[in-house]
């Protein structure tokens, strides 16, 4: 599964012009990771202009834009409940900020700021879990996190169903999904119709419909 999550994360960055870099390709078994090897990916943007950092929180399509330099930590806990309670175990979070990656990557990156960027599936919906869990990413060095859902939402509207994705599985995967009209843009769903009150159809309904008392009508609204 890690390699899927990954994979979606390598084509949402590439889809925005990033040249992305996966320092480890192995999965540590047999002992602990070490700092830098917490780090998924190592990104580059040429096209970015920004002197200094988005501001920290939720960042999409416009704040990564602006950025030219980041580290990428990926975790899929698509099953799991995210809280601040997780982030109080899963403390390894918090290595992408270690000194150790730093300095790694400036020296792949050169000099100018590196974010440290989280890409998760999810945050809590609660306000006060939601406040909690960004305070401690924020304060545990995170500069910016990055959500599955809007990234696949990203991809799903770039993929040109009528295109040959054959260098990329994932792409091949949603083109084809589409291309059979089993994906839609999300902006369909802005315009569903309600449905229909039951006996709406029955003969008389309109009729006493449009004789109903106007100020009871008015109320509704």
């Amino acid at each position: 599964m890690a390699s899927v999550n990954e994979e979606i994360v390598r084509e949402f960055f590439e889809s925005l012009g990033f040249l992305v870099n996966q320092p480890r390709k192995y999965q540590v078994m047999a002992r602990a990771k070490q700092a830098e090897e917490e780090v998924d990916f190592v990104i580059f943007n040429p096209q970015g202009t920004a002197a200094e950092l988005p501001e920290f929180g939720l960042w999409g399509t416009p704040e990564l834009r602006r950025i030219s330099r980041a580290v990428v930590g990926v975790r899929g806990w698509h099953s799991e409940r995210f809280s601040p309670a997780k982030l109080t175990v899963e403390k390894e979070l918090f290595r992408l900020a270690d000194g150790v990656v730093m300095q790694k990557a400036h020296r792949q990156l050169g000099a100018g700021p590196v974010a440290k960027i989280l890409c998760l599936p999810d945050l809590p919906s609660v306000g006060l879990m939601r406040t909690k869990s960004l305070d401690m990413l924020k304060a545990g060095g995170i500069d910016g996190i990055v959500l599955f859902r809007p990234m696949l939402l990203d991809l799903v509207r770039s993929v040109d169903s009528q295109k040959n994705y054959e260098r990329s599985d994932l792409l091949q995967t949603l083109r084809i999904l589409k291309a059979h009209d089993l994906l839609k843009d999300a902006q369909l769903d802005l315009f569903r119709l309600r449905k229909k009150k039951p006996g709406a159809n029955r003969p008389g309904a309109r009729q006493a419909e449009a004789t109903a008392d106007p100020g009871q009508a008015n109320t509704e609204h």
